[in-house]
């Protein structure tokens, strides 16, 4: 799953470097933001940081 949110992450970067638009730019910096929180959060998860089981 990490990879797949790596690559997905170089891939946001590669269209921001490239987007003129300033909503555009707006916009992938939005899902950049998403893609590396998720990321975290599945690095936390695997490092046994972070419980994935809900608390019930």
């Amino acid at each position: 799953m990490t990879y797949e949110l790596e690559c997905q992450i170089e891939e946001l970067r590669a269209e921001l470097r490239n987007a003129i638009d300033p909503c555009e730019r707006r916009q992938i910096e939005a899902e950049l933001d998403l893609a590396q929180a998720g990321l975290t959060l599945a690095i936390a998860e695997m490092d046994g940081r972070v419980d994935a089981e809900p608390p019930f």
